[in-house]
């Protein structure tokens, strides 16, 4: 199907898109996702491990939505004169899917506010357990619904395990305990490789390129389980003490980056991250010493310390007789044990500035700024959609029945147009068009749409009873504080 396939249907010479369409539903040609397969336990699950080539086609749609725009709506595209009109609806379409999406954010918000560990804002209302759990589900739930409009691909954290075991890329090895979250949220967009460059002394410290795969986006939320129900769970698995249970947990939290706490809900975005160095960015990550370090701190740390041990024991035996004649000795001793020592601690240093390096180049945004990313990601994936299906539906009249033959004849499009390989996610965009009006679906499943003309004023229309129609809010989730306190988190 050539590209231009779904935009044909103004000129006079261009053939029905619809013989086309319906063409394929006969047809077995053309590319078939890669279906994911059940595990063992029953679940389907994404190895996102996978060569490039063995991974399902992503809905993500890598294309600015200016230049969706610009290709759907040049003139032999549409009857004479319909062009500017379908120009004039999406770009009314764009402005009214952005402000539902504000109405969305705001309630959002609300609800993360008192999770927030960025708030500088009054705290002007308190919240009992129950009222947090209730803002804690809002929170997850909307936040899924964003990612999933912004076409992310969710990991499941009992899969994790399978990265996580992983050699790393950077060449650090790690450790992540899971077990210390009450809630963790992770969603990947765009599996790709990416060129990396290294020196190898059998090509004689000449540089090559190598293929490392990658997440372009990477999100995570998480936070994390409260301490009392922490030190009930590790009492119970390792048969401790309170006592001694409470001492693990406070030492573990030591270690967690300042002003990580149990109340908050953490959300991170990361881009073009290694796929096999996921551990670094989970606040608790404690850094393992590779083995080859291990061995030449040890052999150095074991012949250093006998070295000096060999060289010092003849003075040390004078201790008893000549206490003075024996110190430097002593001295000497301890400060090559000292040395040795040190060497660990620098060498653990050196991998947390590799981390930390590592990390700066790979954030994207933290917390709220993470809200506000991923619903402009959402809302320019929904237009896109909506502007692809539209282009379609207002030239030929399909049924539902039809559907899978229209959005082969996208993914076409796209592929043709933009180079692109997309599973287009057509169900979801028709069902926001038929919720806003814009398709109707007549009782024997045929699809109907406005002409270019009518749709833009369509929500013209629906733009003058947008404020009229604006819902009372209500009472929020808490209770009014009789003073105000400074913003941290309730």
């Amino acid at each position: 199907m050539a590209s231009a396939d779904i935009t044909t249907g103004g000129s006079a010479k261009g053939e029905r898109v619809w013989d086309r369409v319906r063409a394929l539903m006969a047809s077995d040609n053309g590319p078939k996702p890669v279906e994911a397969t059940p595990d063992e336990d029953g679940r389907v699950t994404d190895d996102v491990l996978k060569p490039d080539s063995q991974r399902k086609r992503e809905r993500f749609i890598p294309v600015t939505r200016t230049a969706l725009l610009d290709r759907l709506t040049i003139e032999s595209a549409w009857k004479p004169g319909e062009a500017a009109h379908a120009r004039r609806f999406f770009r009314y379409l764009d402005y009214w899917r952005q402000q539902q999406y504000n109405s969305r954010l705001l309630d959002l918000e609300q609800s993360y506010e008192p999770f927030s560990p960025d708030s500088e804002l009054l705290q002007t209302r308190g919240f009992s357990p129950a009222d947090k759990n209730t803002l804690q589900r809002r929170v997850l739930v909307s936040i899924q619904r964003l990612l999933e409009q912004a076409n992310y691909e969710r990991i499941d954290p009992r899969d994790v395990s399978l990265i996580l075991t992983r050699d790393s890329h950077y060449g650090l090895d790690f450790k992540v305990d899971m077990d210390a979250f009450e809630e963790i949220m992770l969603y990947y967009r765009g599996a790709s490789n990416q060129k990396f460059e290294r020196r190898r002394l059998s090509k004689y410290m000449r540089k090559e390129e190598f293929d490392v795969p990658i997440f372009r986006r990477f999100f995570m939320l998480f936070k994390l389980k409260p301490f009392e129900a922490r030190v009930e769970e590790i009492m119970h698995k390792d048969s401790m003490t309170r006592e001694q249970a409470e001492k693990r947990i406070k030492s573990l939290r030591e270690d967690l980056p300042p002003g990580i706490t149990e109340g908050n809900i953490y959300l991170k975005l990361f881009k073009n991250i290694p796929r096999n160095d996921l551990e670094m960015v989970f606040p608790n990550t404690q850094i393992k010493f590779l083995f080859r370090d291990k061995l030449r701190l040890g052999l150095t740390a074991g012949g250093g310390i006998g070295a000096g041990a060999a060289g010092a024991a003849g003075k040390i035996a004078l201790l008893v007789t000549s206490p003075l004649a024996a110190i430097p000795a002593v001295a000497g001793l301890g400060g090559i044990i000292f040395r040795q020592a040190m060497g660990f601690v620098n060498q653990k240093q050196k991998y947390l500035v590799v981390m930390a390096q590592k990390l700066y180049s790979h954030t994207l945004a933290d917390n709220r700024g993470v809200i506000l990313q991923i619903a402009a990601a959402a809302m320019e994936q929904d237009i896109k959609e909506e502007m692809l299906l539209y282009s379609v539906l207002a030239k030929e009249r399909a049924t539902r029945g039809e559907l899978p033959a229209v959005d082969h004849a996208i993914e076409q499009y796209l592929t043709g147009t933009f180079g692109v390989k997309v599973d287009f996610d057509i169900y979801d965009a028709l069902d926001r068009l038929v919720r806003d009006g814009i398709v109707k679906e007549a009782q024997d499943g045929t699809l109907m749409t406005f002409s270019p003309a009518d749709a833009a004023k369509y929500i013209d229309g629906k733009w003058d009873l947008f404020l009229d129609q604006l819902p009372d809010p209500g009472q929020g989730v808490g209770t009014e504080l009789e003073g105000s306190m400074p913003g941290e988190s309730a």
